[in-house]
């Protein structure tokens, strides 16, 4: 059995008044002091933003028990400072981010200037295990028509700066910022994908192999592969789900690799066409076929991506689980509907944090 670490990135904000708070190093120091030697908690890029990564599961409930435990932990800690965390891929209400004191950070900072400082949006990123790089790559290969999907059923950012933007992943859409990020060709070994890194840090343009920012990528620390698409997801149950799709579409890939199975040679114009679109539309509208790259109903679609990766999900006993959360997202919506809904009950976009609080909370 494959297993399966979750990285998620939780927004700080003021309990009351929903504003984002660059309390990062006051949490981190409240955690370490309240958990001596824990090593679950990280900071990340802006003083508004805390991180934190579940160890390695090949349960799926272990993992979402993690993820509900390590949310209400991070929610303890934030709490004893006076704010709390809200599972948000961008801040609805108007912010000025704040850069952590860093000398990486600095540096991206100094080369990018505005685009560093517009980088405050949380993610989740899904690491699943393999057994060589050999694997790891023919999986990235395969993955990247299907990783729009993911997206789309994560989507959980449709405000930024104050505004209804339009966009279901906004997160996505400022991600794609960086010079590095977004989808990749094909690589076709691990040769290929360590010059094709190499020679991007050799353009000076990035700073290392680590801000080879591509969709879905070899880990660097890990024998896993690291899937970078999905918005950090207003309910655990969402993550969880994101973390059992990734799972089952990588054994897929892995056997499609060792039965002879070509990967899809779709180009990486086509591939940001499907991306862009599953940022606009979410689950809500049409997304782009990853057999055909036209348009069809979402909920077509991530049937789909259960058709595709039903045998994977049958033999790891996810295949009911996943059936009936898919069920349920579709009819209930994504975490951008949520909020959405939340803002046209209330009107009041404090009232939609505030509210986004309580349920990162469980």
């Amino acid at each position: 059995m494959r297993t399966v670490g979750v990285e998620e990135e939780l927004l700080l904000v003021d309990p009351e008044s929903g504003d984002p708070k660059a309390l990062a190093a006051a949490v981190l120091a409240r955690a370490a002091r309240d958990d001596p030697g824990q090593d679950v908690f990280e900071k990340e890029l802006f003083g508004q933003m805390l991180e934190f990564a579940t160890h390695p599961q090949s349960d799926m409930a272990d993992l979402g028990d993690e993820i509900v435990r390590c949310r209400k932990e991070a929610a303890r800690h934030a709490g004893r400072i006076g704010c709390a965390v809200a599972a948000l891929a961008t801040s609805p209400l108007p912010v000025s981010p704040r850069l952590t004191v860093n000398e990486r950070y600095q540096w991206l900072a100094d080369r990018y200037g505005v685009g560093t400082r517009d980088q405050l949006a949380c993610g989740c990123h899904v690491h699943v295990g393999v057994e060589s790089e050999e694997e790891g790559v023919a999986v990235l290969d395969r993955l990247r028509p299907w990783l729009p999907v993911l997206t789309a059923i994560s989507s959980n950012s449709p405000f930024w700066q104050g505004r209804d933007t339009g966009y279901h992943s906004y997160r996505t859409r400022v991600w794609g910022r960086w010079p590095s990020a977004g989808p990749t060709e094909l690589f076709g070994s691990p040769g290929r994908y360590h010059r094709r890194v190499t020679d991007m840090v050799a353009t000076g343009v990035i700073l290392d192999e680590a801000m080879a920012y591509f969709d879905a990528r070899l880990s660097a620390r890990y024998p896993t592969v690291e899937i970078r698409v999905a918005d950090v997801c207003l309910s655990a149950d969402t993550a969880v789900l994101i973390a059992t799709l990734t799972r089952a579409l990588v054994e897929t890939a892995a056997r499609e690799w060792r039965a002879g199975r070509p990967p899809p040679d779709h180009s990486v114009s086509l591939l940001r066409l499907a991306v862009w679109q599953a940022t606009r539309k979410g689950l809500e509208g049409d997304l782009l076929s990853p057999a055909t790259m036209r348009p069809e109903p979402a909920p077509a679609v991530v049937r789909s991506l259960l058709e595709h990766t039903g045998d994977a999900l049958t033999e790891s006993g996810d295949a009911e689980r996943a059936e009936e959360a898919v069920a349920e997202l579709l009819r209930g919506g994504t975490g951008a509907r949520a909020q959405r809904r939340l803002l046209e009950r209330s009107g009041s976009l404090r009232d939609v944090v505030t509210e986004c609080v309580r349920r990162t909370q469980g």
